[in-house]
C-alpha cells in the first residue's frame, strides 16, 4: 500500500542524494552553459597528481577531479583555486581515505537523522488525525528542511572533498565490478553517489511543496460509501463506510467476492466509482463528503428524493499529475547523469534498466498461463470474466471469510494505536523473530493513526524510531486497515533491520523499493495467520503461487501505463489538464487491449488509470510488480528455514545493486520464471 513519503519520492534521488548550488533561474542558465573548469586544466590537474602519486592513483585521480571540475561553478573559485583545492584535498593514503569516510558518513548520518526528525514532526498535522487543519499546516509540510543542506556544503567545500576522493560509478559499472567488491568498497561508492549534480535549492522546494499538495489530494479523497445507491435507490453499503481512493475501495471490491448476495452488485458500483474518477465525471460535492445520495453509474445526485445537478471535479486529479511532472522537469537540467524522471526512476533509484523492467512485466503479461489462470477463476465465479477481476480475491484464505467477522476480531484486539504498538513485538516472535531481536525491532516502531490510508516511515538515524501510519476508526481497527498495518509493519521491519543492523550507514537501505515491498508483502499474506487463523487448505502452497501470479497480471499492466504516461508527458510537456486526461485514458486503453481485453473483456477499458500512485507517488508503480517476483524468489528460497534469519541475513546486505543482491540472497537474477513455473505446477492441484 502507500509508502513512507520520503522513501517512495523516486524522483528525488538525484535531489536528496545530490542536490545544491545556486537559487533560481540563474542555477538554469549555468547548468545550461559549458563547464566553468575547462579540460585542459582538468587534464593538467590530473596528470600532476598522477605524476605525484603513481600510476595507482591513476583512476580515482582521473575521475574525482572531472567530477569534481563538472561541478564547480565560478562563486567557487577560479582555476587557480580549482587546482590548488584538488592537490590540497586529494587522499592517496588508504588510512586517511578510510578516515575521511567514517567523518563524512558520521556527519551525514546526523544531518539525515536530524532533519528527518524534523520533517516527520511538521508533517503531522497533515498526515495524522487530531489536528484541525489550517492553511499553515500545508506550507510547513510542504517545507523541505534539507533544500540548503547541500548548497551549504558546496560552498564550504565538504562536497568537493567528497566527490574528489569518492568516484561515482555508473550503474553498469556497479553491476560489472561490485560482483568483487568488499562491503568497504560498496560503501565507498555509495559515498561517490552522494555528490553528482547541483539543484537549486528553490526547485527543491518547490518539488517538495509539489508533492506534499498531491499526497494531500489523495489523503483527502474519500467516498461515503453509505451515501451510493443503484437503480432501484437501495444502499447496499454501511452507512458509515468511508473508502480512500483506490485502495478502500479496491480492497472493498476483492472483499465483496466473499458476499453471496449483493458481492456482484457493490463490485458494479464500485467499478462505476473508478471510471468517474478516471474520466472526472465525479461530482465534487461526492469527494469527501456525503451530502447527498450518488448513483455512479447514472452519475445523478439526489436528496429527500430531488434529483440535484452535479459539478464534475473537471481534471482536478490530472493538474495533480502534470504539476508533479512540472516540478520534476524542473530539475532535469541540472541532472547530467539522469537527465530526465524516467532515468532517475530506473537508473538511479531502482538501479534496473527500464527496458529490463518492461521486458519482465511483458514476459508475464503476455504468458499463456494467464488464460489458464482466467479459465479457473471464471469457473470458481461461474460466470463470464468482468474487468474488474483484475481484483479477483478468493486465491486467498479470506476470500471466503467474511471480512465483518475479521473486524470483529481485529477491532477487539485493535482498538487504538498504542494496542497494535504493544503488539508488536509479539506479532514478530509469531514470525520466527526471537524475542530479543523481536523487543528490539519493536521498540524502534512507533504506531500513529493515519488520515491516509497508511504507511511506513523509516528513521534515518541508528536508535530513531520509524513511524507505522494506518487508519483505526473509533470502533477500532477494521480488517482492512489491519491487513495494511501489517503490510507497512513489513516495512518498518526492513527499514529498522536495513538501517540498525548493516555495517556501513552509506549501504543502510534496501537495493531499490521493491525489495522493502517484497517484505511488507511476505507480511501481509501472513495477516491471518497472526490472528490465530491457520490455513488448514493442503493446497495452501498452490493457492499462494496463484495469488502471486494474478497479482503481478493486475499491477504490470497498470506499471506500463504509468511508464507511458511519463513518456508522453516528456513528449508533450506543454499538455493540458485535460489532454494529459485523455492521453492516461488512451495510455490505458492501449495496455488493456493487448494485455487484458481478451482475458477479461470490456475492449477500450480505462480502468487501468485508477491508481493513485500514478498521481501522488511518481513512476512509483513498477515497484510493486517487482516486488513481487522478489517476494515470490525469497519465498522459495526461506522453504524448510526459519523466515526471519532468512530475512536478517539477506536484508543486512544494504543497498547494494538489485541483481548481486539477489544473487546472493537466493542465487538468480530477478525473473518471472519461478513465478510461472508455481503457476504451471498450481494448476494441476488447484481445481
Amino acid at each position: 500500500m502507500n509508502k513512507l513519503k520520503a522513501l517512495i519520492i523516486t524522483c528525488l534521488l538525484v535531489a536528496v542524494a545530490a542536490a545544491g548550488c545556486q537559487s533560481g533561474s540563474k542555477g538554469n542558465e549555468t547548468m545550461k552553459q559549458k563547464n566553468f573548469i575547462s579540460t585542459k586544466t582538468v587534464e593538467k590537474v590530473s596528470s600532476a597528481l598522477i605524476d605525484s602519486l603513481g600510476q595507482s592513483a591513476k583512476f580515482r585521480v582521473e575521475r574525482g577531479v572531472k567530477q569534481v571540475a563538472a561541478l564547480w561553478v565560478e562563486s567557487d573559485g577560479n582555476e587557480t583555486e580549482f587546482t590548488q583545492f584538488c592537490r590540497d584535498n586529494f587522499i592517496n593514503d588508504t588510512t586517511k581515505l578510510r578516515t575521511l569516510y567514517q567523518r563524512l558518513e558520521q556527519n551525514f548520518e546526523t544531518l539525515n537523522g536530524y532533519f528527518h526528525q524534523i520533517d516527520v514532526k511538521l508533517k503531522e498535522p497533515i498526515q495524522l488525525t487530531g489536528y484541525e487543519s489550517t492553511p499553515l499546516d500545508m506550507l510547513f509540510g510542504g517545507y523541505d528542511v534539507t533544500a540548503h543542506l547541500d548548497e551549504d556544503l558546496y560552498t564550504n567545500k565538504v562536497a568537493f572533498i567528497t566527490a574528489l576522493n569518492f568516484p561515482f560509478y555508473s550503474l553498469e559499472e556497479k553491476t560489472k565490478l561490485g560482483e568483487t567488491w568488499t562491503r568497504q568498497q560498496w560503501a565507498y561508492a555509495r559515498m561517490g553517489d552522494r555528490f553528482i549534480s547541483r539543484i537549486p535549492s528553490a526547485d527543491l522546494q518547490h518539488l517538495s511543496q509539489t508533492l506534499t499538495d498531491a499526497d494531500s489530494y489523495i489523503s483527502n479523497y474519500n467516498i461515503f460509501m453509505g451515501q451510493l445507491v443503484d437503480d432501484k435507490g437501495q444502499k447496499l453499503f454501511p452507512a458509515d463506510m468511508q473508502l480512500i481512493t483506490h485502495w478502500g475501495l479496491r480492497d472493498e471490491l476483492k472483499s465483496d467476492y466473499a458476499d453471496k448476495v449483493n458481492g456482484k452488485t457493490k463490485q458494479e458500483m464500485i467499478y462505476g466509482v473508478m471510471k468517474r474518477i478516471i474520466d472526472q465525471s465525479i461530482p465534487q460535492e461526492v469527494i469527501n463528503k456525503g451530502d447527498y445520495n450518488w448513483n455512479p453509474l447514472t452519475n445523478k445526485l439526489s436528496q429527500n428524493g430531488k434529483e440535484i445537478t452535479a459539478n464534475p471535479e473537471n481534471n482536478k486529479r490530472y493538474e495533480v499529475l502534470l504539476n508533479n511532472f512540472k516540478a520534476n522537469r524542473r530539475i532535469d537540467a541540472f541532472s547530467p547523469h539522469y537527465p530526465d524522471a524516467i532515468s532517475r526512476n530506473f537508473d538511479a533509484t531502482m538501479e534496473i534498466p527500464l527496458k529490463d523492467v518492461e521486458n519482465l512485466f511483458r514476459s508475464l503479461l503476455a504468458s499463456p498461463q494467464v488464460k489458464d489462470v482466467a479459465k479457473l477463476i471464471q469457473s470458481r465465479l461461474g460466470r463470464e470474466l468482468r474487468p474488474y477481476d483484475i481484483w479477483y480475491n478468493g486465491f486467498k484464505a479470506k476470500g471466503t471469510i467474511s471480512e465483518d467477522e475479521l473486524t470483529k476480531i481485529t477491532a477487539a484486539k485493535y482498538p487504538n494505536p498504542k494496542a497494535l504498538e504493544k503488539d508488536l513485538s509479539t506479532i514478530l516472535v509469531k514470525l520466527g523473530f526471537k524475542t530479543d531481536k523481536a523487543q528490539q525491532i519493536a521498540s524502534l516502531v512507533q504506531v500513529d493513526p493515519s488520515l491516509g490510508a497508511g504507511h511506513a516511515w523509516g528513521a534515518m538515524m541508528k536508535g530513531d524510531k520509524a513511524h507505522l501510519r494506518t487508519r483505526i476508526g473509533a470502533k477500532g481497527m477494521d480488517y482492512k486497515g489491519y491487513n495494511i498495518a501489517v503490510h507497512e509493519f513489513g516495512h518498518n521491519t526492513e527499514q529498522t533491520i536495513t538501517l540498525n543492523d548493516v555495517d556501513y550507514w552509506m549501504l543502510n537501505g534496501v537495493p531499490n523499493n521493491a525489495f522493502t515491498e517484497a517484505v511488507a508483502f511476505m507480511f501481509q499474506k501472513r495477516d491471518l495467520e497472526l490472528l490465530g487463523i491457520k490455513n488448514t487448505n493442503p493446497d495452501a502452497e498452490a493457492y499462494l503461487a496463484l495469488d502471486n501470479f494474478w497479482a503481478c497480471y493486475e499491477i504490470m499492466g497498470v506499471a506500463l501505463v504509468d511508464i507511458a504516461v511519463w513518456q508522453w508527458m516528456y513528449a508533450n510537456p506543454d499538455a493540458t489538464p485535460a489532454q494529459l486526461k485523455d492521453a492516461v485514458i488512451s495510455e490505458a486503453q492501449k495496455v488493456w487491449n493487448q494485455y487484458y481485453a481478451g482475458i477479461l473483456g470490456g475492449k477500450d477499458e480505462p480502468i487501468l488509470g485508477i491508481y493513485s500512485h500514478m498521481i501522488d507517488y511518481p513512476l512509483y508503480l513498477s515497484y510493486y510488480p517487482l516486488g513481487h517476483l522478489i517476494d515470490f524468489q525469497i519465498e522459495q528460497q526461506m522453504k524448510g528455514k526459519n523466515f526471519a534469519e532468512e530475512l536478517q541475513r539477506m536484508y543486512a546486505q544494504g543497498r547494494i545493486v538489485p541483481q548481486i543482491w539477489m544473487q546472493r540472497s537466493v542465487g538468480n537474477s530477478i525473473s518471472v520464471e519461478p513465478t510461472l513455473k508455481a503457476v504451471d505446477e498450481a494448476l494441476k492441484v488447484v481445481k
